[in-house]
């Protein structure tokens, strides 16, 4: 490789990532992203220097698809990396609060493991959605806490299983006036920040304002955050949403009244 083509690859492993880190952006609309993205599918050298460079950074590959682009995770203590304090700066309780709604946010979304595995599957979501499903997880964790207690078993790291939940349920679903520590301002909340990282995509008939659909790239996210122990707490839990025939979210009147 002569010096020239050195620097022309440099250049490319570095204008790569820089589409990476912009996740809005797809390979559908930008030329030069596809030709890099083709280029890293069929050229192992190729690839091979992108995620080196890429861990230069504290970045780490998940995926490189056509459809998808260029699709990174920040390690720990990356200057990519986006820590709950950045994303909202209360008490740690609150904290545990908007966590609890990202971990619901994918459940709803990916409710199960074919639904994952399944690159053309679609889900839906809403603030709703999350706020019942999350709810619902809640009354059976404190009934599965009230049996062991009621049992005489002691139930290890129940207290503070028990305080997490309590909290989420503790706090009022809607406010008289725009409250943003409501359970459906937090879900909100969770829902708008995923959009604006182009990880979910508003659905933009009228009768479907608020809902969201997923996208190819929160997918292969939610697929790494399947491996952690709180999202299978909470899959583990078998809460399900009332849904009509068609997939959407019924609304009984015992979840929404």
């Amino acid at each position: 490789m002569t010096s020239a083509d050195a620097l022309a690859d440099i250049e490319d492993v570095s204008a790569f990532l820089a589409f990476g880190v912009r996740a809005k952006l797809l390979p559908s609309r930008s030329d030069a992203y596809l030709r890099l993205v083709r280029r890293y599918i069929a050229d192992s050298e190729f690839a091979i220097r992108v995620r080196a460079a890429a861990e230069g950074w504290g970045l780490s590959v998940l995926d490189v698809s056509v459809r998808n682009g260029l699709i990174l995770a920040a390690r720990p203590g990356s200057l990519f990396e986006i820590k709950m304090d950045d994303y909202v700066r209360m008490a740690s309780r609150e904290k545990v609060l908007h966590a609890i709604a990202h971990l619901a946010v994918a459940a709803v979304c990916f409710p199960r493991a074919d639904d994952l595995a399944d690159d053309a599957y679609v889900g839906h979501v809403s603030a709703t959605s999350v706020d019942i499903i999350v709810r619902e997880a809640c009354r059976v964790i404190q009934n599965r806490i009230d049996g062991t207690a009621d049992s005489g078993d002691p139930v290890s790291g129940s207290s503070e299983l028990e305080e997490a939940w309590r909290a989420y349920m503790r706090r009022p679903e809607i406010a008289a006036r725009q409250n943003t520590t409501t359970t459906l301002a937090i879900a909100k909340r969770a829902l708008n920040w995923l959009a604006d990282r182009g990880l979910l995509m508003p659905r933009p008939m009228p009768e479907e304002d608020g809902t969201y659909r997923t996208t190819g790239r929160y997918q292969v996210y939610v697929r790494e955050l399947a491996a952690h122990a709180a999202f299978q707490d909470l899959l583990s839990l078998g809460v399900q949403l009332p849904v009509d025939g068609d997939g959407r979210l019924a609304a009984p009147a015992v979840f929404l009244d």
